[in-house]
């Protein structure tokens, strides 16, 4: 009997290393929550950084995750991040056409996120 005790503390303690572990949360659209933080903290500092911005902004983020995937929000805001620090050729990449389209599809799912959230 007390063997059979001795190995459910020993498998119950190894269960919980096994979910113990850290492990990145991950949601239906696939953002990560340093990036949902990255948005949340960006759009606050605009919206004058109050509890109602935070609500606001958290609602954005969860919107734009809901209607953009994140890969197209990941090359989306690569794109804008290029235009604003590239020049000459690099940065006449990112202002072309394809690229703009890209940058769209993240500009439709922010004023989706305005019209629900603000």
């Amino acid at each position: 009997m007390a063997t059979v005790r001795c190995r459910i503390r020993v498998l119950l303690a190894l269960c919980g290393l096994i979910f113990a572990q850290p492990g990145q949360a991950e949601d239906s659209g696939g953002y990560a929550t340093a990036t949902r933080a990255e948005f949340v903290f960006a759009c606050m500092a605009t919206n004058g950084g109050t509890q109602e911005a935070l609500q606001r902004c958290s609602c954005a983020i969860d919107v734009i995750a809901s209607v953009l995937p994140y890969d197209k929000y990941e090359k989306a805001e690569t794109v804008l991040r290029m235009r604003r620090s590239a020049g000459g050729y690099l940065g006449q990449e990112f202002r072309s056409a394809p690229a703009n389209d890209i940058v769209r599809d993240l500009q439709e799912a922010q004023a989706e996120a305005e019209v629900r959230c603000f």
